[in-house]
């Protein structure tokens, strides 16, 4: 069969008027012979009635004391909702529609409630109701462990949940409906002239989102990857084609416009806290010792630089404190810089390019930004900057490599 994926987040389906959106998408991949998986998010963002951070303050108004299996009960609620109301709005077109739970569409996940991983997806149910024609709606965001119990795949699951089924179904391509025009340059709201990208691949997405942009999830970007499934990034609120992301090979013969392209876009993420611990002379196990205890309590470490004379990292600005605190119980004196952000640099094509560093350094040095810290890997650069600085940083990189044009 040839089939499509398309996934509508809670911003596409919040209000009568975006669910006649969602519709026009629906009915525009049915007069293209596709056989259609429709993927939703609970309806809405915080406030309205039936999204998820709206379901997590009724526990917070109900004593806050909820324990985590109970609670992706009450979470996967938000879900089942928008695939109900989008089922019967099929209906009323008379487009023939059944709704399933990511359980009885088959999604299997291991027992961590919050944020399950999906083991496997058996999809034929799905497979049956498409056969008969129906459209299949199935809840995001959700699925079931070996002991029926309901699980919730975390932030962004039901991006998760629409490329695994896109993969397990061997789908054509997964839609990604959003509220913005594809993924960007850069975040609009900083930078106002942030151009459209027409295709990226799977490398540069999953770094953009990793560090920053929030379009897409990074780990539905690796499901996709691994199962070689094109998606595509689009808006809910226009019939425009979108973001294309897919293979490299697949990137360099798309377009010509991108094939000499080697920095895709700007990135950014903010509260966080630099912490440097200097090692004293013949303290050789303090590397160890620091990251042995940040993992043991827990806290999240990135931006890494070890070397002989000590480490620096970041930590988020909320954990700060608490490493400080755990960092002195061990008699280390660290220095923290709190409020910092990191700018990162984007591109599949910067590996051997010389020169990349010394724009950025040119960039920021006009703009009179100091760099904290910096690191890189095979398609990124990333640099520390103080939290006051990040949006002046973005604008001047985004000038710097001419990502406007």
């Amino acid at each position: 069969m040839k089939i499509l994926v398309q996934k509508f987040g809670g911003t596409s389906l919040s209000t009568a008027q975006a669910r006649e959106h969602v519709i026009g998408h629906i009915q525009d991949a049915l007069t293209q012979s596709y056989k259609l998986v429709v993927v939703v998010s609970a309806m809405g963002r915080k406030g309205d009635p039936y999204a998820t951070d709206t379901l997590l303050e009724l526990i917070r108004h109900s004593g806050g004391v909820l324990p985590a299996r109970e609670k992706d009960m009450l979470l996967s609620c938000g879900e089942t909702i928008s695939a109900a109301v989008l089922c019967s709005l099929l209906h009323s077109r008379g487009i023939p529609a059944v709704a399933l739970t990511g359980a009885q569409a088959g999604i299997r996940t291991n027992a961590q409630h919050g944020n399950a991983q999906i083991l496997s997806i058996q999809p034929s149910r799905i497979l049956e109701q498409l056969e008969q024609g129906n459209v299949v709606v199935v809840t995001g965001f959700q699925g079931q462990t070996e002991e029926y119990d309901v699980t919730t795949l975390g932030r962004g699951g039901s991006d998760t949940s629409a490329t695994a089924l896109g993969a397990a179904l061997k789908a054509d391509v997964v839609d990604i409906f959003t509220d913005v025009e594809g993924i960007l340059t850069a975040d609009p709201r900083i930078v106002k002239d942030a151009k459209p990208l027409k295709v990226v691949s799977y490398s540069e997405i999953c770094n953009m989102a990793h560090h920053g942009a929030k379009v897409i999830h990074p780990r539905s970007v690796e499901v996709a990857m691994h199962a070689n499934i094109p998606v595509r990034v689009r808006s809910t609120f226009s019939k425009e084609e979108g973001t294309l992301v897919t293979n490299p090979d697949a990137v360099k013969t798309s377009a010509n416009e991108v094939a000499d392209r080697f920095v895709t876009g700007i990135a950014n993420f903010s509260d966080i806290t630099q912490i440097q611990v200097n090692a004293e002379e013949g303290q050789y196990d303090l590397q160890l010792k620091v990251f042995k205890a940040m993992a043991q309590h827990q806290i999240s470490v990135d931006f890494i630089n070890v070397n002989p004379s000590g480490v620096v990292y970041t930590v988020y600005d909320h954990e700060a404190d608490r490493a400080v605190h755990i960092l002195r119980s061990l008699k280390y004196t660290p220095q923290i810089t709190t409020n910092c952000a990191k700018v990162s640099i984007i591109g599949g094509g910067m590996n051997g390019v010389p020169g990349v560093m010394a724009l950025i350094v040119e960039a920021l040095t006009e703009e009179d930004i100091h760099i904290l810290q910096s690191a890189d890997s095979n398609a990124t650069i990333w640099v520390l900057v103080k939290g006051e600085d990040m949006a002046s940083a973005v604008r001047a990189l985004h000038r710097k490599f001419q990502l406007h044009k």
